[in-house]
Formats: C-alpha cells, sequence, structure tokens
C-alpha cells in the first residue's frame, strides 16, 4: 500500500464541494460524527454513519481505493483490541480452545461492536485529512479554542515528520548502497535484526538532536509559547452552516429511529 505524507498532503489541496468548506466545520463534522459513532451501541447506526461519511466521499472527488488504503492501514493498530476480547469478555461460552481460552457470545458482540466503532471514527478522520489540509485542521483548533499546547504539539509534528521520514530515506539509502536487504536470507536473522535496532537508534537520536535544535532556535528567536498563524482569515458560509444541520439531521433522525424501535 504506497500511501505517503505526500500523497496525504496532494488529495487534501483537490477542489471539491467538501474541500471548500471551511476547516471549522469539517472539525466540528468529525467530532460530532466520532462522539456519536463512541455513544451508539447498534450496529445498524454505525452503519449508517459509514454510509453518510461514503456520500461525502464521493462529493469530496477523493478516490475510494485510496480512501480505503489509509483505513486498512490505520486498522490494525486498534483492531487487535477487538480481536482479544471474546476470549477475555466473561459471558456464555460457545467454544472451548485448548489450554484453557474460551469464546463467549458476549466478547464476540462487544469485539465486533468496537471494530465497527473504530471503522467508523478512522473513516471520519481520514475523510478530514483527505479534504483538509494538516495546517488548515490546525488553524480550525486555534479558532475553535483547543488548548494552544494540543495544538503547537500537532503544528511542529506536521511540520517536521516531512524531515522525520526525510532521515529515514538517508539512513535507508546508506544501507541500501551497502548492500543490506532485510529480506536477504543468506545473513544472519540476529544480524538483520542487530541493524535494524541500529536503525532505529540512528533515527532517535537524529531526531532528538533536530527537536533539540529546532526549540533552542525558536527560543532565540522569541518564542514564547505562542504561535501566530499567517492564514487568511475565512467567513463561515452558509454552505458550511448547511452541512452541520445536516449532519446533524442525520444523527438525531437516526437515533429517534433507534430509539423508536424503527431501526
Amino acid at each position: 500500500m504506497n500511501i505517503t505524507i505526500d500523497k496525504i498532503e496532494q488529495e487534501s489541496w483537490k477542489d471539491s464541494a467538501i474541500h471548500r468548506l471551511d476547516g471549522r466545520i469539517k472539525l466540528i463534522l468529525t467530532i460530532l460524527i466520532i462522539v456519536y459513532a463512541v455513544y451508539t451501541t447498534d450496529f445498524l447506526v454505525l452503519l449508517l454513519l459509514e454510509i453518510y461519511l461514503i456520500i461525502l466521499l464521493l462529493f469530496s472527488k477523493v478516490s475510494i481505493r485510496y480512501f480505503i488504503k489509509r483505513v486498512l492501514i490505520i486498522l490494525p493498530f486498534g483492531g487487535f483490541i477487538a480481536i482479544f476480547q471474546p476470549f477475555i469478555k466473561p459471558g456464555m461460552v460457545i467454544y472451548t480452545l485448548p489450554l484453557g481460552l474460551t469464546m463467549s457470545y458476549e466478547g464476540i458482540i462487544f469485539g465486533m461492536l468496537l471494530l465497527f466503532r473504530l471503522i467508523v471514527c478512522l473513516s471520519a478522520i481520514t475523510l478530514l485529512s483527505s479534504v483538509t489540509p494538516i495546517e488548515t485542521i490546525v488553524n480550525s483548533m486555534r479558532k475553535l479554542g483547543f488548548p494552544k499546547e494540543m495544538s503547537m504539539i500537532l503544528s511542529m509534528t506536521v511540520r517536521y515528520v516531512f524531515v522525520f521520514f526525510d532521515e529515514l530515506e538517508n539512513i535507508l539509502k546508506a544501507q541500501k548502497s551497502r548492500s543490506f536487504n532485510i529480506w536477504n536470507k543468506r545473513t544472519s536473522y540476529i544480524w538483520r535484526i542487530k541493524q535494524i535496532g541500529y536503525t532505529i537508534m540512528m533515527l532517535f537520536l537524529k531526531s532528538f538532536e533536530k527537536g533539540e535544535r529546532v526549540y533552542y532556535s525558536m527560543l532565540s528567536r522569541g518564542y514564547i509559547g505562542e504561535a501566530t498563524s499567517l492564514q487568511k482569515e475565512t467567513p463561515i458560509m452558509y454552505i458550511d452552516y448547511a452541512i452541520i444541520v445536516l449532519t446533524l439531521i442525520v444523527i438525531f433522525s437516526v437515533e429517534i429511529a433507534n430509539l423508536s424501535g424503527i431501526i
């Protein structure tokens, strides 16, 4: 899955009705969907939220294949929590495995619920980052009153993650020029693991040194914990309010239908 940071930024600068929405509106929309996805315990409600996100995705002109790839890349980092739920949540045992492991019906249902929630949340975040430049997200957080430390950390992460990957590429090129190949089975497995460890250590040291230099450079230029954005202030348009109202209508309609037993 060849998804790079440059590719993510290129997608976020495309032109569509969703891309042109105010960053604050898109951030609020994402938070609303995530909060409701975490709140609900109904699979059909989660499915309807995912369908709504896919409809927004189609209007954004972002490639569905690209969207699915990004979700699948991140999914394993949280998905493994759902996998263990059938074995750790007490309930009606439906299957017994060796070593005394048991699978419960309640655990399977809860694991599936966590997985569905995770997919909806990741879809919302992926859609947000696919239609909004990262710097715009940071500025929107500042305007909405998020803690300045949070927006500053995200801003610095965004600025220097490209530098981080450049350093990693330089290290990998240096290793390749010395004929190092992690998949080469002719070399000792222990030796290859050691080389990977050296790479991680070198990357950590370079990142730490870069962070120190950047911090002292900021202090020498009068940094006191505040950052000023030079991005042009844009007013919130009627279409922005319409999207928020539409999202609220969808959420309340689905919840009312769920409580009424319609779905």
